[in-house]
């Protein structure tokens, strides 16, 4: 039995549902997220709460029901609450500017990074810090972590893009004799 998955979802006041087959769609005043859902899960509206169950107790449809009732939870908060993940960009020389759908970010190589902006997000970029934000919480993560492989911290002096709260465990480096 799934945890996550029994709890009934409440859906806020300016928050709408839609289920349409195995379409699940839900509009915000921030937006509309939709999601296909699996065959061996079922949900049901009643009112403003949403029920998740599988159709069928097996195996994968117990390893999907607290998966799928998370993933409508996320749509939910984020119509109403845009996710948001911070990247700090340290070292010398280290810049990040945007430029209209794409981000451009000099990391010390000898070419500028360039790496497009997908739809849905907004993203900022201030003093080496970058702010990406939007509905779509598995949007933001992955374009985040996309920016963050450019160029990891390095445990010696830190140079790098990590999260916010991310914390770099360093090493101590040479010792003189």
């Amino acid at each position: 039995m799934s945890r996550i998955g029994k709890k009934v979802i409440t859906l806020p006041d300016n928050t709408e549902l839609k289920l349409a087959g195995d379409q699940i769609l839900v509009k915000g005043p921030l937006g509309e997220l939709s999601r296909t859902m699996h065959p061996v899960i079922e949900v049901k509206l009643s009112g403003r709460e949403v029920t998740v169950h599988p159709k069928k107790m097996t195996l994968e449809s117990r390893a999907l029901w607290g998966t799928y009732a998370s993933h409508i939870t996320n749509m939910i908060s984020g119509v109403n609450k845009l996710f948001e993940k911070i990247l700090i960009l340290e070292g010398v020389g280290f810049k990040s500017e945007v430029k209209g759908d794409k981000i451009h970010l000099a990391l010390g190589f000898s070419h500028p990074v360039i790496v497009a902006i997908p739809v849905g997000l907004k993203v900022t970029a201030e003093k080496n810090v970058i702010t990406i934000s939007g509905a779509n919480k598995e949007d933001v993560g992955q374009f985040a972590a996309r920016l963050r492989a450019q160029k990891k911290p390095e445990p010696y002096k830190g140079k790098g893009m990590r999260y916010q709260t991310e914390v770099i465990r360093r090493k101590q480096g040479k010792k003189l004799v």
